[in-house]
Formats: structure tokens, C-alpha cells, sequence
């Protein structure tokens, strides 16, 4: 597949992003449906948003999980509706293993924690892979009887290698989140694969190589964090971009603490969002990661200055993940009765 993506095509994908954007969501809104006595009121508020048609079919009794599925089925259309207008973006492609890497994450973790297929159904929400007839692929992970059954049924998929390396890491180390690490390379490796072919602008180049840089640098630190190897950590890196060289990720991979590691991001343009006051290396991590959203934002909201590229199109469809991820999680706030100042303060940036 070439990555051309013809003039008509970028029009019509430019209107509708910046149609998109118009009908974000504003602060405001947020927070009166965070306020919401119980998710009974909040599916009510949010029907008098865009949103309506995503909850319509929601049935009763409404759970958190429930409404935040309906979001992302909603989400995975707009962006199967994106890649249809922009027939031939391998970028917006690659972009779509995120919902199918998200999926995998939830039921590797749940077989980790012993969870059944009755216990994990209700968190999976197939539509990505139905569109992109990828459902046997997570269904035989998700009825496989264990975790080594799971990953087995993996064996051969672009997920096959990542998740086999992160349950050998998770047997050594028994935490769950070393899957994230492992799984997203699987995402970003597709990423770099798209970025590769001749056809991007330097505008798409600039969204994703802010991605690429982020994950690279969360990953060596998330790694040092959680004691891996130098090679499995080396194994995990995708292609490097000019702000963060392949040799400032050798260096930090090479030190010894995970302050050093992150002190050699002095060395880069990234250096203004290097932690300066954490009170321990996840809180540095924590920190740095939500620096580097705040990049990439700016990256998005600098994006709709263009005109007529697919940059646009893929910055309304990162701005529509931050507005289903703040969806969510206003919903888990108010199922369990979080202060809605509280749930406010949690949510990713908009404006």
C-alpha cells in the first residue's frame, strides 16, 4: 500500500477533522458531567453531547465499563471512517493497532491475574478487530485457558515475539504492567514501518516522531525501573528520530541509575520537560510522560494551521483518544463517587 493519499480525499478528511475538533467537548462540559450524582445522570448528560449516537444502545444497568466500551467502538469508527477518506495512509493504518494492542494488554494481564473468560468479556470491545478481520486473533487469546495458552495462540502474529518476551519478563518479575512496555513495541514498531514509506509529509512526520521519541525514552527508563536486561531493553527500541538520537538512547540505556538516564535528556530538545523535582524514579517517569503529552499536543493543535494533509486528520483522531480517554475516566470517577474537583484534576489537557 503506498502512502499517497489524493487531493479530494485530503479536503474532504480536513473538513471533517476540523468539524470533529468544533465539537470537542469544552471544559465546562467536562466538568458538569462529572459532577453527576451516578452513571445513570452521566449516560443522561452525555446523550445531550455528540456522543449521543455512541451510548444509544447501552442498555441498563450502566457500569463505567459499559460506557467507556461505547466510547471506544464509537472512537474505532471514526478512525475506520478516516482511513476509509484517506484510502492509502499507511500512517492512519499503523495507528489502528492501538485498539488491537489495547485488547491484548487486558487479556494478557487478566490471564495473569488468573481471570476468566466470563470476568474479562465485558472489558473487550472487538470492533477494531472486526473491521480489520482481526477477531480470531484476540477471541483465542481470550478463551485460551491461561496465560501461556494465550500467548502461544499469538505465535506468528506481528504481537507473537513482544508477548512471549513480556510473559518470560512477568514470570521473573510478577507485575503486570511490564506488559505495556512489551506490547506497545508491537505498536510502534508498525509505526516506524508506516513513517518509512516515501510518501509523508513532514507534518505527519512531526506527530509521529514525538510518539516514537516518547515511547523510546518511557521505555529504556521503564525498563531500568523494573530491572531488565541491557539487550531486552536495546530489543525494545524502534527506529530513533534526529531529536533523540540512537546514540542518547545507547547512552541512557548504558547508565547506571534511572536519574542518569533521564539526565541525558539535558542533551536534547526535550530537555524542558525533564522532572526537576520528583520524589522518587516513578514519580520522574510519571512526570516525564506527561511532558511529553504536553509536547505532543502542541504538536496536534499546531497541526490544524495546515492545510489539507493527512497531519490533520490524525491530530482530530488523537484529540478524539484524549476526549474518549477523559470520558472514561469521569465515568470511573462518578461510579465510585470521586469528588468531581478530584476527577477534573486527573483529566488530559484540552484546551
Amino acid at each position: 500500500m503506498s502512502g499517497k493519499v489524493s487531493m479530494p480525499s485530503k479536503i474532504f478528511g480536513t473538513v471533517l477533522s476540523h468539524g470533529l475538533r468544533g465539537r470537542m467537548l469544552t471544559k465546562g462540559e467536562l466538568q458538569t458531567l462529572a459532577e453527576s450524582r451516578d452513571i445513570e445522570e452521566l449516560v443522561t448528560r452525555t446523550k445531550n453531547t455528540v456522543y449521543l449516537d455512541a451510548l444509544a444502545k447501552l442498555t441498563k444497568p450502566y457500569t463505567a465499563e459499559k460506557v467507556e466500551g461505547a466510547l471506544r467502538e464509537y472512537l474505532v469508527n471514526m478512525h475506520a471512517k478516516m482511513v476509509t477518506i484517506a484510502g492509502g495512509s499507511t500512517i492512519l493504518d499503523a495507528y489502528f493497532v492501538k485498539y488491537i494492542t489495547m485488547n491484548l494488554k487486558l487479556v494478557l494481564k487478566g490471564k495473569a491475574l488468573g481471570k476468566t473468560y466470563e470476568e474479562l468479556l465485558p472489558k473487550i470491545n472487538l470492533r477494531a478487530e472486526e473491521l480489520v478481520g482481526r477477531r480470531d486473533l484476540v477471541v483465542k487469546a481470550l478463551v485460551a485457558k491461561d496465560l501461556d495458552e494465550a500467548v502461544a495462540s499469538l505465535a506468528g502474529s506481528e504481537f507473537g515475539e513482544d508477548a512471549a518476551k513480556a510473559v518470560a519478563a512477568y514470570k521473573e518479575k510478577r507485575d503486570v504492567r511490564l506488559f505495556d512496555i512489551f506490547l506497545d513495541h508491537a505498536l510502534y514498531h508498525a509505526l516506524d514501518r508506516a513513517l518509512a514509506t516515501d510518501a509523508q509529509s513532514q507534518d505527519v512526520k512531526k506527530l509521529v516522531s514525538t510518539d516514537i521519541d516518547s515511547y523510546n525514552v518511557l521505555a529504556v527508563l521503564r525498563g531500568k525501573f523494573w530491572g531488565l536486561s541491557q539487550q531486552d531493553i536495546t530489543d525494545l527500541i524502534v527506529t530513533t528520530t534526529p531529536k533523540v538520537t540512537r546514540e542518547s538512547i545507547q547512552k541512557m540505556i548504558n547508565t547506571e541509575k534511572l536519574s542518569e538516564a533521564m539526565g541525558e535528556l539535558n542533551n536534547t530538545v526535550y530537555r524542558d520537560i525533564v522532572p526537576q523535582n520528583a520524589v522518587n524514579d516513578i514519580d520522574a517517569i510519571m512526570q516525564l510522560e506527561a511532558g511529553f503529552e504536553s509536547v505532543a499536543h502542541k504538536r496536534v493543535v499546531s497541526s490544524f494551521r495546515a492545510v489539507f494533509t493527512v497531519a490533520i486528520m490524525l491530530s482530530a483522531l488523537k484529540l478524539m483518544m484524549i476526549e474518549v480517554k477523559n470520558l472514561a475516566a469521569i465515568a470511573a470517577g462518578v461510579e465510585q463517587k470521586v469528588p468531581a474537583e478530584t476527577i477534573m484534576s486527573r483529566l488530559a489537557r484540552l484546551e
